[in-house]
């Protein structure tokens, strides 16, 4: 029995005013083909299968499109809502995909039998036990009370959600018995646990509620695939449990991280797992530096740059250019001539406010408007597009200002004051 755990595709983003279509497109192809080549019997798709709750056309699009695509390989494929996916668009074509091969779980359903799947390898027989928990929202498994604390909220939750993962691993154990089998049986979930690496492009999914859920409430499954975490990685715990993490990076401290699949594979009461590397669609990169090392920074970053392939770069410029007040045409200038493409321009942050207290021992006679606005700019993350959109309605304020106040320095002037 061969599985893929992946997730988070988050198909439909968009990545500073990027579409990631051709890479999420790109990705699909990719994934049927490594479907049909390993010969995998069953693909997991443990949450966040678009960005947004309303995705756009074209995102469903590719949605519908990989399950046509996915169909000739016989792969069985089972879909888990996470917490950017909707319930009610997943839930709107369950029936039509359950009669092409798809499972979709995306809430909580009315009776616990329906999240155990029997997966089976490619001779049709069961090969594995899975029991699909899509993310948990605290109305799908508790009722709230009157006059609790915070505190005792998250106890509260956290001990549900740990119920339902035992009910519906004693389920699948009854499964198995009844059946008189000892099929191995995997797990799914779509939450952040205690000791995870995260990336700034994960949202935190229980404010005020749950933070982490801690990797010894989970019962001792074969395996536990997870979701919601952008980067790959295995939980020290006694229990398998894993992040597959994204398959592109969705922000610019993903980077460099190697995206990955995870590939499972039962053979009687053997288990082994395996990673399978995603090849990167879209160069993606964030260079710290000074104005004068740029050049030389990204040289081998564009090495492998191809055709009519574009870099898509953050710069974050160090402190000792960062009070320049032409920074972001210089910048430009300097990437002129390369196949990039300057998604964000930010100044390093050494201390909030620095900027501004650097100033504290000069006179503002001896600075210009420019200068001042600057230096507040610089304690401010923004993009390079944001930075030229307020830039260009300060410059504004002050034409007017200025357009006021020199008729008054004219008449002063007059009157002889």
């Amino acid at each position: 029995m061969r599985i893929l755990h992946s997730s988070d595709w988050h198909l439909g983003q968009h990545f500073i005013g990027k579409s990631r279509a051709a890479e999420h497109a790109a990705f699909l192809r990719w994934l049927v083909a490594q479907v049909d080549e390993l010969n995998i019997d069953a693909l997991i798709v443990a949450g966040d299968v678009f960005d947004t709750a309303t995705p756009p056309s074209y995102a469903r699009e590719l949605y519908n499109q990989f399950i046509v695509d996915l169909q000739p390989t016989g792969c069985q494929l089972v879909i888990l809502g996470g917490n950017h996916d909707s319930p009610a668009v997943l839930a709107e074509s369950k029936q039509l995909l359950a009669r092409l091969n798809t499972s979709v779980i995306p809430t909580v359903p009315a009776e616990l039998s329906e999240q155990l799947i029997v997966l089976k390898n490619n001779s049709d027989q069961p090969g594995c036990l899975l029991a699909a928990v899509p993310f948990l929202r605290s109305r799908d498994v508790l009722q709230s009370q009157a006059g609790q604390s915070g505190q005792q909220k998250q106890q509260q939750l956290q001990q549900a959600i740990a119920e339902h993962y035992q009910q519906l691993f004693k389920l699948a154990q009854q499964y198995n018995q009844q059946h008189q089998q000892q099929l191995p049986i995997m797990m799914t979930g779509h939450l952040t646990t205690v000791g995870v690496s995260q990336s700034e492009s994960v949202r935190d999914i229980y404010i005020g509620t749950l933070e982490a859920f801690s990797a010894s409430a989970f019962p001792p499954a074969d395996y536990i695939a997870l979701g919601h975490i952008h980067q790959a990685q295995q939980l020290n715990s006694s229990t398998d449990i894993r992040y597959s993490g994204s398959p592109i990076a969705l922000s610019f401290d993903e980077a460099r991280q190697q995206k990955q699949l995870w590939l499972i594979e039962f053979d009687g009461s053997d288990k082994t797992v395996s990673s399978i590397v995603v090849p990167c669609f879209q160069a993606l990169a964030s260079i710290k530096t000074d104005l004068a090392r740029l050049p030389a920074m990204l040289k081998p970053l564009l090495a492998s740059i191809t055709g009519d392939e574009r870099l898509w770069l953050e710069v974050v410029i160090s402190s000792s250019d960062g009070y320049l007040t032409d920074l972001q045409p210089r910048v430009e200038k300097l990437l002129s001539e390369l196949p990039v493409e300057l998604l964000r321009l930010r100044r390093e942050r050494t201390s909030s406010g620095a900027s501004l207290a650097q100033l504290e021992q000069t006179s503002l006679a001896e600075l210009s408007p420019a200068e001042v606005w600057q230096a507040r700019l610089a304690d401010e993350v923004l993009t390079a597009e944001q930075q030229q959109q307020l830039t260009a309605l300060h410059q504004q304020v002050v034409a007017k200002v200025l357009d006021q106040t020199q008729p008054v320095a004219e008449g002063n002037k007059e009157s002889g004051e």
